[in-house]
């Protein structure tokens, strides 16, 4: 399986909010997986870099991954390192794994995103909706 590319940009952390920022860390990562920013199979920072990119404590980014690891939206596969978990089903995991491949590979050929699903709403027969 290819994996997605992962961008550090996305990524904000306010110091001067009342949030904590191991909490502002997972809210963000959490909304980015669930509108699919983040596909299943994108393959995260380690917590040491994410911390180096972000500017905060180690600490704070292995709390946040720690939480999302036990809602399982996230999962570490040891040495390989931490990936945005696949959900649902048996063919709802397939489904995403191929999505994540064909982002990936789109990326790769120098597609935007907005072609790539005009791509794809071709493919499967319908014009995405607006």
């Amino acid at each position: 399986m290819m994996e997605a590319a992962w961008d550090a940009s996305r990524v904000v952390v306010d110091p001067q909010s009342s949030v904590p920022p191991f909490e502002q860390l997972r809210t963000h990562l959490l909304e980015q997986v669930s509108s699919g920013t983040l596909a299943p199979g994108t393959r995260l920072p380690t917590v040491r870099r994410l911390a180096d990119d972000l500017g905060i404590a180690p600490g704070t980014v292995a709390r946040a991954y720690r939480e999302l690891e036990l809602d399982q939206i996230i999962e570490t596969r040891g040495r390989n390192g931490t990936f945005v978990s696949t959900h649902g089903d048996a063919a709802e995991r397939k489904a995403q794994e191929a999505a994540a491949e064909y982002a990936a590979r789109i990326r790769q050929l120098g597609i935007d995103a907005e072609e790539g699903v005009r791509l794809v709403a071709a493919a499967l027969g319908s014009a995405p909706s607006s």
